[in-house]
Formats: C-alpha cells, structure tokens, sequence
C-alpha cells in the first residue's frame, strides 16, 4: 500500500481535494473560452471520459465574463487560469469559478494579490499555486542561479506566505518542471513545509507518445512517494488524450479505479493469431464502459491463463482457435473469429452481475 502523505481537506465546488479523498483527475480546455460552445462541448467529451475537473484560459475580460455560462454546463468544478492582470482573477470570482489557479512569478503587487485573496475568501473559493519552472519570480531565480529547486520552491513559498499574510489559507500547491528530478525535488522540500494538498504533474512534458511516458515516470514517483491529491497530464494533444493517461497512471499504480484495465501480452514468435487487432478491437469496444473490469487478451496458451489469472476474464489465442478463460480457470475452446464476440459476451455477463449486487 502507497503511504499517502495527509494533506488538509479542500473544498472544490461540490467536490474535495487532500484528506481522505481520491485523487482528482482534471484537465484543461484547449479551446478559446470566448467560444462558449466550443468550450462546452470539449468540456463535455472530457466529463464523458472522466475528467473531474476542468481548467480554462482567462487572457481577457470577455473571456473572464464567459465563465458563469460554461460553468453552468460544465458539469464539474470549473477552474479560471489567470495572468498577469488581476482584476480577470476579480471578474472570474464574482461569475463564479470553483477556483483560480495564480502563478507566483505573475502577479507581484501584494496589494493586488491581497484583494484577490480577500475576494475568494468570501467565496470560499480556494487558490492554486502554481509555480512553473517557466515563469517563476525573477528574483528567486536569480538567488539560485536558474529554475531550479529551490527558485521553485522558494517562488510558491513567498506566495503562499503572502496570502497566508492576509488570512487565506484556503490554498492548493503545484511546483512543476519538464525536467522530473527537480519536480520530485521541489514537491518533497514543499512537503516538509506544509499541509496543503498538492496538485501535481510535469508541465510542457511534449506530445501524445513521449508526453505520456515522461508524465508516467513522473507522475508515477511522485504517486508512488504519497504525494499527490490532484494531477494533470499535461500534453500537446487533445485534452481527452490527457484523461485517459491520468486514468491509466492511477490504475497502473492501484491508487484508483476507473473503466477497465485491458492486460495483453507482448507479441513474440508464439502467437499464432492477430493479438494486437484482438486487443484494439477489445480496447474500442469498451471505451464506453465506466466500471471497473480487468480483461485479458492473450496471444497464446503458454502463459496467457497464468500471467492474467487475477483478470475477471480474458482470452488466450491458438492456432486458429483459444480458449475463453475466466479467473485463470478455462470456460471454453472457440474458434478464432469467436473469441471477441465471446470474450464481450462474458464480459456483459460480469457487469449485469455486479450491476445486480450492487
């Protein structure tokens, strides 16, 4: 089990982040938020894959006046990304945002940041602080020579303190970089600072392929260290695409459940049927179900029921035909072109049943 450090509870919109509560998954649109409709309906394709939580661009007063339409179709708790000028920070809280995200290296006038503070605080609308190795205070960067650690740290500590200064402490952390040490780094020193929880991931981690793997491995630690109540994949993709990887990260790690968990097996010189379209037309046809199923989809009978023997079912592949198999125990033998349409027949079968026993 993962010795999840216990961060304060946070209220989000009808949601929680730290305590006890699972790690959020959330994501950003990539949409102009002036497009109300656009923005919707990509907010909307994200709450059907499993997005908790939705961040959206606020460069301009008229997209700050958008948000209390979008979020009364969001479905989720809505979070407004603010820059530079704080009265779009003043603007998005009286539409009614979930929550703002302020960067540290942004908004230095402490009066400004004070009257943020005291604006949200009425509201009861909590602040992340998100520290980007891009864009940090200048003058911790040049105390430490660079992005690195301790600019990092030292940059968000400064504004959490300001707002602490003015009574709010209602406050999200994030510290992230490209490079994964210095975010493990910054996320554990921050650790040692304060409770608050902690939104995590690795910022401009590239596109879909590289992206997901660089945001796997940091992700991953950081996870793995107990650190972490709320993450973002953060891609140069669709943002559905960074969903699915927060999903499988957290699957993969057993912290939380969502959909189904498709296990095959690599493709070697023993597989004598097409594993790989097996286990992509598998992969397809459950990209609609939410609950939480562990199939297997094997290339053949060698070690296929024993390497998946704790899948709820799977298949494992012959010479032209395999076997059916659930719980590593063998239901069948079918022909090959049966094994799919079997494989999704059982498949329906569990879920009725647990449907039923709920």
């Amino acid at each position: 089990m993962i010795d999840r450090r216990h961060a304060r509870r946070i209220a989000l919109g009808a949601r929680h982040i730290g305590g006890n509560e699972p790690v959020l998954v959330q994501s950003m649109a990539s949409t102009d938020t002036r497009n109300i409709a656009a923005t919707v309906e990509q907010i909307a394709r994200l709450r059907d894959i499993g997005c908790e939580a939705v961040r959206v661009a606020v460069p301009d007063m008229e997209a700050a006046q958008a948000l209390s339409a979008i979020k009364a179709a969001a479905g989720m708790p809505l979070i407004a990304d603010i820059h530079f000028d704080y009265r779009l920070a003043l603007e998005a809280l009286r539409q009614g945002v979930d929550k703002l995200r302020l960067n540290p290296g942004n908004i230095r006038d402490a009066g400004k940041v004070a009257e943020i503070a005291r604006e949200a605080g009425a509201r009861g609308v909590p602040i992340r602080v998100g520290a980007n190795a891009g864009s940090l205070a200048q003058d911790a960067v040049e105390r430490y020579g660079g992005a690195v650690t301790e600019a990092i740290v030292e940059s968000a500590w400064e504004q959490v303190r300001l707002l602490e200064d003015n009574d709010f402490e209602n406050i999200v952390i994030s510290l992230k970089a490209f490079d994964i040490e210095t975010t493990v780094e910054a996320y554990e020193k921050m650790a040692e600072k304060t409770d608050y929880p902690f939104h995590i991931g690795i910022t401009e981690a590239g596109r879909a392929w590289a992206g997901t793997v660089r945001s796997s491995v940091g992700i991953g630690i950081l996870l793995y260290k107990g650190l972490g109540d709320t993450l973002r994949v953060s891609l140069t993709a669709d943002p559905v695409d960074e969903v699915k990887a927060a999903w499988e990260i957290l699957k993969s790690l057993g912290v939380r459940q969502h959909g189904p968990v498709i296990i095959s097996c690599p493709t070697c010189g023993r597989c004598e049927v097409d594993v790989i379209g097996m286990a992509q037309e598998v992969e397809n046809r459950l990209s609609q179900v939410d609950a939480p199923i562990k199939v297997a989809v094997m290339g053949c009978v060698v070690n296929g029921p024993g390497e998946a023997k704790d899948a709820d079912v799977g298949i494992a592949g012959g010479r032209g035909r395999g076997m059916l198999f659930r719980r590593g125990k063998m239901i069948k033998v079918l022909p090959e072109r049966l094994l799919v349409p079997a494989l999704m027949a059982e498949i329906d079968s569990i879920l009725s049943e647990k449907n039923e026993a709920v």
